[in-house]
């Protein structure tokens, strides 16, 4: 008899708990799906604003901006410096190289490519983050100050890409809108130290393109200095670097958030 008592009070218990339990669960899946329904929708986070921006930005958008929203900065020091930045750089020259083994060279020494400077084989991010990641207005003579420095760290994947390019039998091109007159030297010492060795040559801006757009600029260099030679590619970090005439057979854009040059 007393057996039989305990039995039962267990199963009560039981029963009580399953129903306790039950009813808890419902009324958590009851909160959930209505909440749902009802909660309005969250304000856009200023973050998401900022990668649109960004987004903008690389897909040319937004062609001729001319500094980094202020709102945007803590979102642009981020990218740059959190590693998606060197990340998304790896990847692209991840698809130059596949493209690269496709190639196949000539021989006659007429097969190019073709690479800018400025922030595509060597980076300005250290001259940037002074200047708010390119919150402030651009500064022509602070630039020169720091480009006579010579200290401009090389991009490592596109140091890379260079290395495998010479050593793969292409002519490199290197092609910047910096001065000839004022920074020539201190660009060329400036890449050396970096192990930008065994390009074809480099070209600078010189008097005769003072005051034209930098697609102007290029586009003129390449009709009259690439003639005879096959350019098979073409890399820059502005798309007025890979826009206008003679681009080259394939053309690879590497981010660049912090400014833009017209």
């Amino acid at each position: 008899m007393e057996g039989f008592m305990i039995s039962e009070m267990a199963k009560r218990v039981r029963d009580i708990l399953s129903m306790f339990v039950l009813a808890i669960f419902s009324k958590v899946i009851g909160t959930k799906l209505y909440s749902r329904r009802s909660a309005p929708a969250e304000p856009e986070s200023e973050a998401n604003v900022c990668l649109s921006w960004r987004l903008a930005v690389e897909a040319n958008n937004m062609p001729g901006w001319s500094t980094v929203p202020l709102h945007c900065l803590s979102h642009v020091e981020t990218y740059m410096m959190g590693g998606q930045y060197e990340q998304d750089v790896n990847y692209i020259v991840e698809q130059i190289e596949s493209y690269v083994s496709q190639v196949v060279l000539k021989g006659d020494g007429c097969d190019g490519w073709i690479l800018d400077i400025d922030d595509t084989c060597i980076s300005n991010l250290f001259y940037y983050k002074d200047k708010n990641y390119g919150c402030d207005p651009f500064d022509p003579g602070g630039f020169v100050a720091w480009v006579m420095k010579g200290e401009c760290p090389a991009i490592p994947a596109i140091l890379g890409l260079f290395t495998k390019l010479v050593e793969g039998g292409f002519k490199v091109f290197l092609l910047t809108g910096r001065d000839q007159q004022t920074l020539a030297p201190a660009t060329i010492a400036n890449l050396h130290n970096q192990g930008f060795i065994g390009y074809h040559r480099v070209i600078f801006r010189n008097q005769s393109f003072k005051g034209k757009s930098a697609v102007a600029f290029k586009s003129e260099v390449r009709k009259q200095s690439f003639k005879g030679y096959r350019i098979w590619g073409n890399v820059g970090d502005q798309w007025t670097d890979l826009q206008g005439e003679c681009l080259g057979n394939r053309t690879f854009k590497i981010p660049n958030p912090m400014y833009c040059v017209p």
